[in-house]
């Protein structure tokens, strides 16, 4: 497989990736162990020369959508959700700084206390400055996903590609927790995840990436070593692109 030439990457992680192995609900939401070894993973891209910005979802302490199913009303649910954002920001912040990677948290909500706002030119400026951005609190908005904040980011900072760290190894074409013979895409355009409704993003992100062209990449970011592996053409995703 032939690397891609990109520089600038958003990555997005999902919430539960900080929970380790305490997913059945025991012991902490943010696993620091867990937490220090996915910040390795992103020290070594950063160390290669990417510019990067992060987006973290909120799923192991909160999510909005569940809590509206059993009765919060919505718009309140999606506000707990994008707080839990800024608290997974703020440990991906504190592990990265631990190992030497300079970085800044811009929240979509005013918290001028632990947080920048979203300032689109005073993000770019850390960039140039070699810091990693991590992006909090979705848009700012309910009724929106952090996949519609991760691509909205990626799309306001130019990036390069988006990549969906998560528990899975890419995109298949049925659930292979459920589906054993389900079988991994190495591509797949916006239009055929949109259509087949493939569950990689809402709708909304993979609608906004198409339109900007930016590709979506997913991994398994619980593979060590898997992230670099990615951008180095070698490890296990898959793209999600345009046709042809």
């Amino acid at each position: 497989m032939t690397a891609p030439s990109y520089k600038r990457i958003l990555l997005k992680l999902s919430g539960e990736v900080l929970m380790g192995a305490n997913e059945s609900g025991a012991g902490l939401a943010i696993d620091p162990a867990v937490t220090a070894r996915v910040a390795g993973e992103i020290a070594d891209v950063k160390a290669q020369g990417y510019e990067l910005c992060i987006v973290v979802g909120g799923g192991n302490i909160f999510r909005g959508l569940a809590a509206a199913a059993k009765g919060f009303e919505r718009a309140t649910a999606d506000h707990m959700g994008m707080l839990a954002t800024v608290m997974n920001a703020l440990a991906v912040q504190n592990a990265l700084e631990q190992i030497g990677v300079s970085t800044r948290v811009q929240s979509a909500i005013s918290m001028d206390k632990i947080c920048e706002p979203v300032i689109r030119r005073r993000a770019e400026r850390h960039l140039e400055k070699g810091r990693v951005v991590i992006f909090a609190a979705g848009v700012g908005e309910p009724y929106f996903t952090t996949d519609s904040g991760a691509a909205l980011r990626a799309a306001e900072m130019k990036c390069d590609a988006l990549f969906k760290g998560t528990s899975v190894d890419g995109v298949y074409d049925a659930d292979p927790k459920v589906v054993a013979t389900a079988t991994r895409y190495s591509t797949v355009s916006y239009d055929t995840v949109l259509a087949k409704n493939l569950k990689v993003m809402d709708a909304s992100a993979i609608a906004l990436c198409r339109d900007n062209n930016i590709p979506i990449v997913v991994f398994n970011i619980r593979e060590h070593g898997n992230f670099a592996a990615v951008l180095a053409g070698e490890g296990v995703s898959t793209t999600v692109q345009k046709e042809g």
